[in-house]
């Protein structure tokens, strides 16, 4: 039996942590299909969220080495947002729930 210190420790407890937060799943689902974003096209991209969540979520996934957080020289600056290796390793998972959803019935 599992217990709390194990569960800590825990692989799947991990990852989820890295991955809570309502909005998260969509934007590395975004990042992943999409490649890489301006953080306003991001914003536009996913209806709904508001940018300081949006921002928030984004800083805890670079945080994480799930996104990596690229600022472009020039006039007027921009910082673009793209998946880091670690990131891209969880587009099978994220495929994975996409079609779960599609196809059970989840009403």
């Amino acid at each position: 039996m599992m217990d709390y210190k194990d569960f800590e420790n825990c692989g799947l407890k991990k990852a989820l942590d890295m991955l809570s937060g309502k909005w998260k799943p969509m934007i590395l689902y975004f990042l992943f299909y999409q490649g890489e974003f301006r953080f306003n096209d991001l914003w536009r991209s996913i209806p709904r969220i508001s940018k300081k969540v949006l921002m928030e979520h984004l800083q805890e996934m670079v945080g994480n080495d799930l996104v990596i957080r690229r600022e472009v020289n020039g006039f007027p600056s921009e910082v673009r947002y793209a998946l880091s290796r670690k990131g891209k390793a969880l587009g099978p998972v994220l495929s994975a729930l996409d079609e779960f959803g599609n196809t059970s019935n989840l009403n």
